[in-house]
């Protein structure tokens, strides 16, 4: 989804060290450049992060991809291939590459590598695959990375912890972090929406709201202001029509000049206010629609047939209501067979 593409995007390129440490393992690596990733193709298909790095005296590249769920349209195999390829067509030089699965149950069928085998043609392509639900969570929060906290509350929480409280550390752990305020805030703006990827809407509202930090992060996170700007501008469009609305009625006591300057005024403060709540809200929302249907189509995998998630998938990400989904989802765990999982998929059609 486009918010945590941004949001993961920025993160990588503002904090490249801590993401080469964490995707190769070492610290000895010197970065040099955060490259443009606009690659000269007839799609303009960008890659998410190339950068220009020098390990033990020799120029090479890391290259990382996130990926909320698995490529439906083109397998990541075939994604990654050619973003590789263009890259060392480009650049000409060694290059590392990484998927980075966001949503847990994402990427299990990635073996990491395309092959074509074809006699005198043969073309192979490795790259690693790196799921966060599999990472140690609190092994980020105490490595001193701090631009991967956002991505924490996606990791694997300590033995015997729950769900929530792993949230709240995590929370807890960027507050403590020896940065500005205003960074620490941005930070915390990404982890609840990446956050929206494995928790409900309202856990993660509840959570943050408890924690004291829901207030600041909407005032002040660039991340938040950002991506709900498209909400604000909505926001303010409606608010300036009440605020005339409520000024016009005010101005028959008050004097119709002065009443229609305040609603506006009002209208639009309102509007402004309105609008991130619903930005940040909206994003959210969507992250929890998408894990539902990656969940269902996982569920028809598992229970049924490799092929069960094809089969459905279009219709099944089709659906806008996040209830209808559920009800799928509970369908899915519950259907003896996968005729009558198409029976409940028509009745909320």
């Amino acid at each position: 989804m486009a918010e945590y593409d941004t949001i993961s995007k920025h993160l990588i390129q503002t904090y490249p060290d801590d993401f080469i440490r964490f995707t190769l393992g070492r610290a000895d690596i010197e970065v040099l450049e955060v490259l443009e990733t606009e690659q000269p193709t007839v799609e303009s298909r960008r890659a998410d992060s190339l950068i220009l790095v020098r390990i033990e005296g020799e120029d090479a590249l890391i290259h990382c991809e996130f990926q909320t769920a698995d490529s439906t349209d083109t397998p990541m195999s075939h994604r990654m291939a050619g973003y590789i390829g263009r890259a060392i067509e480009r650049y000409g030089l060694p290059i590392f590459s990484f998927v980075i699965y966001l949503r847990p149950g994402a990427g299990r069928r990635d073996k990491g590598y395309y092959i074509q085998e074809l006699p005198g043609h043969r073309v192979v392509v490795e790259y690693q695959v790196i799921r966060l639900s599999e990472i140690d969570g609190q092994a980020i929060i105490e490595g001193g990375h701090p631009g991967l906290l956002p991505f924490a509350p996606l990791m694997k929480p300590p033995s015997g912890m729950s769900a929530d409280a792993w949230l709240r550390q995590c929370l807890q752990a960027t507050e403590a972090l020896p940065l500005d305020a205003s960074t620490k805030v941005d930070m915390m703006a990404g982890m609840a929406i990446l956050g929206g990827i494995s928790y409900e809407l309202s856990t993660v509202r509840r959570i943050i709201s408890q924690e004291g930090f829901m207030d600041a992060i909407m005032r002040e996170s660039s991340f938040a202001q950002y991506l709900t700007q498209q909400g604000i501008d909505r926001g303010i469009e409606q608010g300036i029509e009440q605020g005339i609305e409520q000024g016009i009625e005010q101005g028959i006591e008050q004097g119709i000049e002065q009443g229609i300057e305040q609603g506006i005024e009002q209208g639009i403060e309102q509007g402004m206010r309105r609008g991130r709540e619903q930005g940040i809200e909206q994003g959210l929302e969507r992250g929890s629609r998408e894990s539902t249907i990656e969940d269902i189509l996982d569920v028809l995998e598992v229970r049924f047939d490799a092929d069960a998630p094809g089969q459905f998938a279009g219709r099944i990400r089709a659906i806008d209501d996040l209830q209808q989904l559920k009800q799928l989802l509970r369908a899915a765990v519950q259907v003896d067979n996968l005729d009558a999982f198409q029976h409940a998929l028509d009745a909320e059609a």
